[in-house]
C-alpha cells in the first residue's frame, strides 16, 4: 500500500492525485491543534530541517497511501499532567475528519504513538532582599 502519490477518481472528468507530503501536512496540522499536544516527534532529518530554519509541517507523521484510502501514524509529545487517552482520541478523530473532508480519501486508521512528555519548567522570580537603612 506504500506509494508516494494516490489518486481519487472523479467521474468522467479525470483524476485528482495527492502527494503523500500533502496528506502528512494535513494530518500534522490537525494533530498539533489538539489541546495537550506539546509537539510532534520527528527523527534526525526533521531536527536538521528545523536547524536550517525550515519548519517541517509533516514532522512526526508517516503516511501509507492506497488508491482511495490512507493510514496515518502520528508520533507526538504530550504535555505532562494531561489525559493521554483523551488526547489520542481527539487526534484520531481530528486527523480523520481533516483528511476526509479536504481530500475525499477514506482514512482507514490513525495510530498515535506518544514519544515523550513535556515537563513544565517552573521558574520562580526570587526577589532580592531589600536592605533598609536605619537612621
Amino acid at each position: 500500500m506504500k506509494q508516494d502519490i494516490t489518486t481519487v477518481k472523479r467521474e468522467s472528468y479525470g483524476t485528482v492525485a495527492f502527494a503523500s507530503e500533502v496528506i502528512a501536512i494535513l494530518a500534522g496540522l490537525a494533530a498539533v491543534d489538539v489541546p495537550g499536544v506539546a509537539g510532534m516527534s520527528g527523527g534526525f532529518v526533521d531536527g536538521l530541517v528545523e536547524l536550517l530554519g525550515r519548519k517541517n509541517l509533516s514532522r512526526g507523521i508517516k503516511i501509507e497511501l492506497g488508491q482511495e484510502e490512507v493510514a496515518v501514524d502520528a508520533s507526538i509529545i504530550v504535555e505532562y499532567g494531561k489525559s493521554i487517552p483523551e488526547i489520542a482520541g481527539m487526534i484520531q478523530s481530528g486527523v480523520k475528519q481533516a483528511i476526509e473532508s479536504m481530500t475525499g480519501l477514506k482514512v482507514t486508521e490513525v495510530n498515535v504513538r506518544v514519544q515523550g512528555l513535556k515537563l513544565e519548567t517552573q521558574t520562580q522570580d526570587i526577589a532580592e532582599p531589600v536592605l533598609a537603612r536605619v537612621k
